[in-house]
């Protein structure tokens, strides 16, 4: 089921990860670049500890999770969000 806070990435301290097929740390930097351009995105982290691959980002205002999935996927990689909240 569709919600709000599943169709969108919400200001606050939890911020939203999502699972990458980038690997090599040049692509995945070219993501966190043009993921920075998206007006309302404020951070965004790797925890490459993970695999596959995970970054989070935080915004500064409601952002919609189907446009950081378009950027990522013009850039030849998919961008998965996990679940609500990181327990």
């Amino acid at each position: 089921m569709m919600s709000f806070l599943s169709e969108n990435v919400i200001p606050g301290n939890h911020g939203k990860v999502f699972g990458t097929d980038a690997k090599k740390s040049v692509d995945l930097n070219k993501i966190r670049v043009a993921v920075l351009e998206i007006d309302g995105i404020k951070d965004f982290l790797f925890n490459l500890e993970k695999f596959p691959s995970e970054f989070t980002v935080h915004t500064s205002k409601v952002v919609e999770i189907v446009a950081i999935q378009k950027i990522v996927k013009k850039m030849g990689f998919h961008a998965i969000p996990k679940g609500m909240f990181e327990l």
